[in-house]
């Protein structure tokens, strides 16, 4: 049973609303407070849904504020629903580090102290989110796709890789497509789930494919000034991966840009409109 709402704001824009919402979460044990855009339409139609995951530090209010995501959903008619990236309040636990802890939940769920008591952003994704997304909104829950950026990058990709059949679509920018091969996965896998290698398979898209997990729709952009790209993202393993399964992935690499939102801005439209055309189908 989907958890009461509360709205914190809503704001027309581009014909739609958007609105940012709090509700209590039975999944991390906190209240959590996501945004989303519905476009206008007519009473009565259910409209498709497009998952933004962010990355490391972030909230939903920086692809809310920067993305330049609204007129591309109004014209295809897509909502658009950005998530936090964990758990936060004074009895969660955190980290110093800016990539471990409170913002820094890497979409799984915790099996390690003292993280096991809220941060489960996996179930928070993968069903409480969308069970309260299908009650409050105009929402065609059979016509879904994701996308994300950097951390938010490899929640879409190994989310959509798990659950074949629920998202039409699957596009990131700047993901981290190997957790299992970079310091950030060693860290925060580590950290999260303990020692054992093998359970982090679960939570690598590289290795959810060599597994036999298979996307029918994909594209990436990785910019190449990214500064991450060499030590962290490392998107030529998931290129392997791909080739290696005969996935017609569509990765492309953006001449000059970095992993910044002025990269994203660049191109979030464009997957929307590349998203809406999967959805119509």
């Amino acid at each position: 049973m989907a958890s009461a709402l509360e709205t914190i704001e809503e704001h027309r824009s581009h014909g739609g609303v958007q609105g940012v919402y709090r509700h209590a979460s039975r999944s991390t044990a906190t209240e959590m407070i996501f945004s989303v855009f519905v476009p206008e339409h007519e009473e009565g139609v259910a409209l498709p849904v497009l998952w933004f995951l962010s990355g490391l530090t972030c909230t939903h209010a920086n692809v809310t504020e920067k993305g330049e995501y609204r007129a591309a959903c109004a014209e295809h008619g897509v909502i658009f629903v950005a998530p936090d990236t964990s758990p936060r309040g004074e009895d969660v636990p955190d980290h110093e580090a800016y990539d471990f802890g409170q913002g820094a939940g890497f979409y799984v769920d915790a099996t390690e102290a003292p993280w096991a008591g809220h941060f489960h952003m996996r179930s928070y994704i993968e069903h409480e989110l969308p069970a309260l997304i299908g009650a409050h909104f105009p929402a065609d829950m059979q016509r879904q796709a994701i996308t994300g950026h950097s951390m938010g990058g490899h929640g879409a990709l190994t989310i959509g890789l798990r659950n074949p059949g629920r998202f039409r679509s699957i596009s990131a920018f700047s993901p981290i497509v190997s957790p299992l091969n970079c310091p950030w996965g060693d860290k925060a896998l580590g950290g999260y789930l303990g020692s054992d290698r093998g359970i982090w398979r679960e939570y690598d898209a590289c290795a959810l494919i060599e597994d036999g997990a298979r996307v029918e729709n994909l594209l990436v952009d990785q910019g190449t000034a990214d500064n991450f790209l060499e030590e962290q993202l490392k998107t030529e393993l998931l290129a392997r991966a791909c080739d290696a399964a005969e996935i017609s992935a569509e990765i492309r690499m953006q001449e000059g840009y970095d992993h910044s939102y002025y990269f994203i801005s660049s191109f979030l439209a464009e997957h929307v409109g590349w998203h809406a055309r999967h959805l119509r189908s």
